[in-house]
């Protein structure tokens, strides 16, 4: 019997429209550009500044379009998870608030939260359904508003997140040189201490104190999360080529999570790979967590061939952190 595996088969993305600049920041709190192109190499970053708007606002167009790129029948979708960290609500799951918006009746979803690697695990999740033969056609969805938990009074923190979506049509292949091939996920609780939101949950309950203490927003500890990203991300990377013999010159791209360009840059010296087969774009869109990862593949899309073999790697609050190796399932079209 072939093994079945799971295959991108489509990917679209929506972004806002609003473009938040370096030199607006800079008269929001005492910044610079020169200091940020710096520290994290974000330039620009896009804002959901609409009302009343929130993440299912965005998965929901890049779930529109990814339908009609593959021609697909909201009615054929049998699976719809959406990775987040800022859902539209505490419940029920954005996957099902994107679901009604899009038409989509007949498939179960769910949210799934790893930080900035919601999206690789849930590639990993995604793919599991797929393999198991039942599931044809999967979407997975990576959307975040960080502009709804930024603290534009904190000049640490707030220019480093950005808004957007993404979303990928997940199918069964029997092509050996296709699909989703291996992964490898981690995740160890003593990195809660560094990254987190103090406020909001059940622990911590929001009351007029925590509203009033700004404890609903991103907590960073910069330098121990710097610190642990640039290992942990290099080290799985760089596991991941080992085990399927992967070189420089046979790895096709690195598509990194996009929180710091000096971690990217590390990761890719540690893999010796040439910047150009590193996806890059947080100079335009700075870190939308769950998003990073589709917005590169979606960016890149036009030069992706059949075949090319691809590593995805990320490192999230909690800490959490993984690579995924698949070999890409179409050519441009």
């Amino acid at each position: 019997m072939e093994k079945i595996r799971a295959a991108i088969t489509g990917i679209a993305a929506f972004l806002p429209d609003y473009i938040l600049t370096n030199e607006e920041i800079s008269r929001m709190v005492d910044t610079s550009d020169e200091w940020i192109m710096t520290r994290v190499g974000i330039k620009t970053r896009r804002i959901l500044r609409e009302p009343g708007k929130g993440t299912s606002d965005m998965g929901a167009p890049a779930v529109e379009e990814l339908l009609r790129k593959t021609n697909t029948h909201p009615d054929e979708v049998d699976l719809i998870i959406c990775s987040t960290v800022t859902p539209d609500h505490p419940f029920p799951a954005t996957a099902n608030i994107i679901a009604d918006k899009v038409g989509i009746k007949k498939a179960f979803g769910f949210d799934l939260n790893a930080a900035c690697s919601s999206f690789l695990y849930g590639l990993s999740v995604a793919s599991k359904f797929v393999e198991s033969g039942r599931y044809k056609k999967v979407v997975l969805v990576g959307a975040d508003k960080m502009s709804s938990i930024t603290d534009y009074t904190d000049r640490t923190t707030c220019p480093l997140f950005g808004d957007a979506a993404g979303a990928v049509m997940l199918e069964p292949t029997t092509d050996p040189n296709a699909g989703v091939i291996d992964e490898i996920l981690h995740s160890d609780g003593y990195g809660r201490v560094h990254l987190h939101q103090k406020a909001g949950g059940s622990v911590k309950p929001a009351s007029h104190q925590t509203v009033e203490a700004r404890e609903h927003f991103i907590y960073q500890e910069g330098q121990a999360v710097f610190k642990a990203a640039v290992a942990a991300m290099a080290d799985v990377a760089v596991e991941m080529m080992h085990r399927h013999q992967l070189t420089p010159e046979t790895l096709a791209w690195l598509v990194p999570h996009q929180a710091n360009n000096r971690i990217i840059e590390a990761v890719a010296r540690r893999m010796e790979l040439p910047r150009e087969k590193v996806m890059i774009n947080i100079e335009k869109y700075g870190n939308t967590t769950s998003a990073t990862l589709p917005l590169c593949l979606w960016e890149w899309e036009p030069k992706l061939k059949k075949g090319d073999n691809i590593i995805l790697a990320t490192f999230g609050a909690g800490f959490t952190w993984g690579s995924l190796y698949l070999k890409w399932a179409y050519d441009p079209k």
